[in-house]
């Protein structure tokens, strides 16, 4: 973990809790750690996700492996060093939102399993919950995929430490939820991340 550097800071405390978020709400707070290889459909599912929890009156916010390497991880590279630092940086942001009662919807290649080991141990601290989707899909299904070209530039050796062709992917052990986005329809998936969410009394539908 990175150590703390800045001296003499203190966590302030506010008026309103998190129970207090959650009334108003309707919902609890979750992080959804969406990790797969790179065309797996972890941006996809998200997205489609946050519409169907949208359209039931949900508020969720996604946060996506390339917009936050375009902001605030701009200054971050694919390096083993920088990828760690990367998923240091959104679990804190996820768990912020967490506090806020919001459903972070996190999607990130994310393939080292020690990195997601460490964003769920950051909010077991807070005991917020942290569910971990593993968006499984075969390399083979993946690179046909290719929707940004980018297997075909690692491939040909434009791209270094490419996850899943010079980089390894470590898949999750024990996933709260295991979707094969090469087996399954969209719909499918959206659907079984709902009735997780309602089951583990995170939303409530009426």
């Amino acid at each position: 973990m990175t150590d703390q550097k800045a001296t003499n800071v203190h966590w302030h405390h506010g008026d309103i809790t998190r129970e207090d978020r959650t009334q108003l709400l309707g919902q609890k707070g979750a992080t959804l750690w969406f990790t797969g290889l790179s065309g797996s459909g972890k941006s996809t599912v998200a997205v489609a996700l946050e519409k169907a929890l949208y359209q039931r009156g949900k508020l969720t916010y996604r946060l996506d492996g390339d917009n936050i390497r375009l902001g605030i991880n701009k200054n971050l590279g694919f390096s083993a060093e920088d990828r760690t630092e990367n998923i240091r940086r959104i679990g804190e942001i996820a768990k912020l939102f967490v506090d806020s009662g919001v459903i972070a919807l996190s999607s990130f290649i994310s393939p080292y399993r020690a990195d997601r080991d460490r964003v769920r141990a950051l909010h077991a601290e807070s005991e917020y919950a942290f569910i971990e989707v593993f968006v499984d899909c075969s390399l083979a299904a993946a690179e046909e995929r290719d929707p940004k070209g980018l297997y075909k530039k690692a491939r040909a050796g434009e791209i270094k430490n490419f996850t899943g062709i010079d980089d390894p992917y470590e898949a999750p052990q024990s996933p709260e939820i295991h979707l094969h986005t090469d087996q399954m329809s969209l719909e499918e998936e959206v659907e079984i991340i709902i009735d997780y969410l309602q089951r583990q009394g995170l939303i409530t539908l009426a």
